[in-house]
């Protein structure tokens, strides 16, 4: 019996090395085009697609009072065209019954408001978190003027806070980058032509080793919410918890000291938290000292609420380079970026540009739509991005997007993004976490006593890392959790023998 499970075993670990070895893993998606498929596989996609055309989904979104709707699938975007050719057949939603969700034609910038949700549940401090070996939640968070900077206005930075919080730069090579005029390629030409070697995301979605930009396992949606909490958050946060799917929320600290009960809620009902900054500026313009501010007082806020402090961020708009990110990583915050892939798309859903005016719900979810066909020809997972501050983007995340998701052929999963990249919850807040890998801690960059950051490549158990002549020090964050998973497998394997 031993034998037999050992022999398994191995199997695991080849399979597992190797599949870690493959393009998924790596920061940028490696782009497969579909070209064959057999008609036998032709048909089931337009019968699996017709079917799903017929499905519903019944759900309570209310908050105070218990209602049920039905969404229906009413329109299958696919021909069959499409499918004799291989190309995913894909699903667009052009109406639903959803309690509360109004038709997509409806869905405008200037519909009327609906009633907000209040958080439906009151936890008491002794109440047990969803993460192993985080603290109790504080008590009740109350708000006082003074204490904390005026929303969503960039901090002071004359502040004993931000103060203690920039000695946390100490020792960090932060790159001499010129800020830039307002976070846009158009306003700053020369610094769009230079933008790889800057590592700016906003001018041709540069990356670095150190973003998180996708999952990896192929066909997985990483579910994120930014911007909030919001009036309509809870409505959000009903509707998954009735489909039983769990997200990722980007906070606006401006947002958490207003509506703390929300942040609350999400936090305890298992959904992942994270940095989305203070008053959300394009990061790339601001002094490394207002940098500090903008994460430090969302940290701050965050911790106050729910006990915990996040260890990964997201820039507003993207809008990161290797200044931004060296001080995002010197404070313990891994970038966390939606994917992009090239000619294939951004994976972004629009529905802000149905809040600001500028796409009607059924343009937004069109184009989403054309975009999410491509995930098929993508070697990895996505990490999509939605918005939860205004009922627009509410309304089309829960009766449309995330209805496409699970409607998709082929069948997509969906996670929150730190499930999908295979990082333990613990390791996603400091108070909790016991990896000494994540987030990275600062390691010698003048090795030569030259003055300059040295261009050095050292492998430690958690895999390769790279200090560039930037400063900005870059860990295949893939490699660290591909690690964890075989020494666990080689653990076991102890026992057998």
């Amino acid at each position: 019996m031993k034998l037999h499970a050992l022999v398994a075993l191995l199997a695991a670990l080849s399979t597992t090395a190797h599949a870690h070895s493959q393009p998924e893993l790596k920061r940028h998606a490696n782009l497969k085009r579909q070209t064959t498929s057999s008609s036998s596989a032709s048909s089931s996609a337009v019968s699996s697609a017709s079917s799903a055309a017929s499905a519903t989904v019944t759900t309570s979104v209310t908050g105070s009072s218990s209602s049920t709707g039905t969404a229906v699938v009413s329109s299958v975007s696919t021909a069959a065209s499409a499918a004799n050719s291989g190309v995913a057949a894909t699903i667009l939603i052009e109406s639903a019954t959803i309690s509360g969700v109004p038709a997509l034609t409806a869905i405008t910038s200037g519909m009327s408001s609906g009633s907000t949700f209040a958080a439906t549940t009151t936890w008491a401090t002794t109440a047990s978190p969803p993460v192993s070996g985080a603290p109790s939640l504080p008590t009740p968070f109350v708000y006082s003027e003074g204490v904390w900077p005026t929303q969503d206005k960039t901090p002071p930075t004359d502040t004993d806070e931000v103060q203690s919080w920039l000695a946390e730069l100490d020792g960090w090579d932060i790159p001499d980058l010129e800020p830039t005029t307002d976070g846009t390629c158009a306003s700053d030409p020369t610094f769009s032509a230079d933008a790889a070697s800057r590592g700016w995301w906003t001018c041709g979605a540069h990356t670095r080793d150190t973003d998180i930009i996708n999952c990896p396992d192929k066909l997985t949606w990483g579910v994120s919410f930014d911007d909030g909490p919001g009036p309509y958050t809870q409505k959000l946060l009903n509707y998954l918890e009735s489909v039983d799917i769990s997200a990722t929320f980007f906070v606006v600290g401006s947002r958490v000291i207003e509506r703390p009960a929300v942040l609350v809620e999400e936090y305890m009902s298992g959904h992942e938290i994270s940095v989305h900054t203070w008053a959300h500026p394009h990061l790339t313009t601001l002094t490394n000292e207002q940098i500090v501010a903008e994460l430090g007082w969302t940290r701050k806020a965050i911790k106050e609420v729910i006990g915990v402090t996040p260890t990964t961020m997201r820039p507003p708009y993207g809008d990161i380079d290797d200044r931004v990110r060296a001080i995002s990583l010197a404070m313990g915050l891994i970038p966390i970026i939606w994917t992009t892939a090239g000619t294939l798309g951004s994976f972004d859903t629009f529905d802000w540009e149905v809040a600001a005016g500028t796409k009607t719900g059924p343009e937004c979810v069109q184009e989403f739509d054309n975009i999410l066909g491509n995930a098929s020809d993508i070697d990895t997972g996505i990490i999509v991005l939605e918005h939860d501050l205004y009922e627009v983007t509410v309304d089309l995340a829960i009766g449309y997007n995330l209805e496409t998701a699970q409607n998709y052929n082929p069948a997509f999963t969906l996670k929150p993004i730190g499930e999908c990249y295979g990082i333990p919850t613990t390791d996603l807040y400091r108070e909790s976490n016991t990896n000494t890998s994540f987030p990275y801690t600062n390691t010698t960059t003048d090795v030569n006593g030259d003055g300059t950051a040295d261009n050095t490549t050292t492998t430690t158990s958690s895999g390769t890392s790279t200090r560039s002549s930037s400063g900005v020090l870059t860990i295949n964050v893939a490699s660290i959790y591909t690690t964890f998973s075989l020494v666990g497998l080689m653990a076991f394997a102890s026992t057998l023998l």
